[in-house]
């Protein structure tokens, strides 16, 4: 009598054996790049086929594409060979609809990838290379989020943000702003505007030739060329740009070698009227290290700071990011995490994707008390202790009146504003109950508090130069 086969008997066909390496390919990658990358890119992967070495996906859309291209690819082929090793090659097609665009990527181009920009509708992948210098991409990588799309505007950036799109959006080098020069403390904006101009210009303007990377970089490749004995395809390359963008210009000070060559470029490029944007994290003027003549032709054209962002812009950025990402915070964490980090929007941006990732792994709800718990040593680290000392002081010197006066008697409105100005900042910025605060201020009730507290919110509501006083003071005392 014929053997009955049973379920495990039968073969494995190869549609089966595909999906469940590439179950096992997603497994691996979850656990590398987290929840919150994994639900935001990498699911939308959908296995179309896997053979003679090619293994294909599709994407609903060409943004998670360029995305997944620039930021994962390189892991879906490692993990994926790990898994079959005949796979040579990366198939990745855009469907939507009707329409769909594909783009094989070897084993051989993931590093080259990984270096190259992102493109944009109008143009492949590639590498930019000069004559004899091997395959290495003189350009650095833009991200896709770095657009004037997702820049959120305040007071602080204004400028910068408005100087920036009008360079980006000009077809022609402006008369004053060659070069333009963006300056700023860490993690304030700058290389998010210098990427958006370079991602408007390759948008709107594909024709002309833009190079975006740091100084870091120019270096590393000038170097290069001398040692292959190349630079003077280096030079031709940089002096043949429309556009060239450095961030970071701070790096070359004190390399001798690298500013003459820059110096050189810098002259050639201007001379030939194509423009040059830069970043630093101080102004021309206060560069260290850096010879005067590159100084002095740093300052030619238009320099703009970037200055701490406000309550408002944090929360701002905050707000937005959250919609990006399609996730629910709760308004009162958002305003908790703006007003406790102010230092930079890198830190505060890395804050907001801690909580969030740290409640999907777990499966709890956001909230303030967990925020805090979560992020209980980064909040320890940036926020000073302040003291009802401290904000009498900083008040006192700031309106100009005696330290004495805050504990007087006094009723002048030039002594009576500045006091209740310091009792809000202490109300806002200490954990001293009413009270406390009253005692402090020469035993006043803590209903007089209570009173210059909302007189100094209704204050800010109609004055905005009592408002700017107030965030200025609170910068000071944070900082």
């Amino acid at each position: 009598m014929p053997k009955t086969l049973s379920q495990k008997d039968l073969p494995v066909s190869s549609n089966e054996k595909n999906t469940d390496t590439w179950s096992r390919v997603l497994a691996k990658l979850r656990f590398i790049h987290g929840e919150v990358s994994f639900n935001s890119w990498l699911k939308h992967m959908k296995l179309q086929s896997a053979k003679d070495g090619q293994a294909s996906f599709s994407v609903p859309t060409r943004f998670i594409r360029e995305w997944i291209v620039s930021h994962y690819v390189s892991d879906i082929c490692r993990i994926w060979r790990e898994e079959d090793s005949s796979v040579k090659t990366v198939n990745i097609v855009v469907k939507s609809g009707s329409s769909s665009h594909d783009e094989i990527i070897t084993q051989e181009h993931v590093e080259a990838l990984k270096v190259t920009n992102i493109p944009n509708a109008r143009q492949t992948y590639s590498t930019t290379t000069y004559s004899n210098s091997g395959l290495e991409s003189l350009d650095s990588p833009l991200d896709p989020r770095f657009t004037f799309d997702n820049f959120i505007v305040g007071p602080s950036n204004e400028l910068a943000h408005a100087a920036a799109k009008t360079v980006a959006e000009s077809e022609d080098v402006i008369p004053g702003s060659n070069p333009l020069f963006l300056y700023g403390g860490v993690g304030l904006g700058k290389t998010h505007l210098m990427q958006a101009i370079a991602w408007h210009i390759r948008n709107n303007n594909p024709e002309r030739r833009v190079i975006y990377l740091s100084a870091e970089k120019f270096m590393y490749q000038f170097i290069r060329a001398l040692r292959n004995k190349n630079i003077v395809s280096f030079k031709e390359f940089f002096r043949s740009v429309d556009v060239l963008m450095v961030d970071d210009v701070q790096f070359i000070c004190g390399k001798n070698s690298t500013q003459e060559e820059f110096f050189h470029t810098f002259n050639a490029l201007i001379d030939n009227n194509r423009q040059l944007i830069i970043s630093c994290d101080r102004s021309p003027s206060d560069l260290d290290g850096i010879e005067e003549r590159i100084r002095s032709r740093l300052g030619w054209g238009l320099a703009t700071d970037i200055n701490s962002t406000t309550f408002e812009l944090r929360l701002g950025i905050l707000l937005s990011k959250v919609e990006q990402m399609n996730v629910r915070v709760p308004k009162e964490v958002l305003e908790f995490l703006a007003r406790k980090i102010s230092s930079n929007i890198r830190e505060l941006e890395g804050a907001l994707n801690k909580v969030i990732a740290h409640s999907s792994l777990i499966k709890r709800e956001i909230t303030i008390e967990g925020t805090q718990q979560i992020l209980s040593d980064l909040l320890r680290t940036s926020e000073r202790i302040v003291t009802v000392d401290d904000i009498k002081q900083t008040v006192a010197e700031h309106c100009n009146i005696r330290l004495s006066d805050m504990n007087s008697a006094r009723r002048a409105r030039t002594v009576a504003r500045p006091r209740q100005m310091a009792m809000y900042l202490s109300k806002r910025l200490t954990t001293h109950s009413l009270p406390e605060i009253g005692r402090k201020f020469g035993g006043r009730d803590h209903t007089t508090v209570i009173h210059a507290v909302r007189k100094i919110e209704e204050l800010c509501a109609a004055d905005n130069e009592l408002k700017n006083d107030i965030e200025l003071l609170t910068r000071i005392l944070q900082n």
